[in-house]
């Protein structure tokens, strides 16, 4: 895996990726994967919505009207 390159801010600290120690580059490509993810499982999240949305829409509609 890849690290990322340039800059990072922690805690209000700007620090050089090159200049990290090899445990706080393991540590920041953890991070970069668990982010990666987060946002995948955001998108899901945001897709399953959509599809209750779309079925409580149609058991309003499947519904005996007065």
């Amino acid at each position: 895996m890849s690290e990322p390159q340039g800059k990072i801010t922690i805690d209000g600290k700007e620090y050089a990726v090159s200049d990290l120690p090899q445990d706080a580059l393991n540590q920041l490509s953890s991070m970069t994967v668990v982010d990666r993810k987060i946002g995948e499982l955001q998108q899901q999240i945001a897709i399953y919505q959509t599809a209750r949305n779309a079925y409580a829409q149609a058991l309003a509609a499947a519904l005996p009207k007065d």
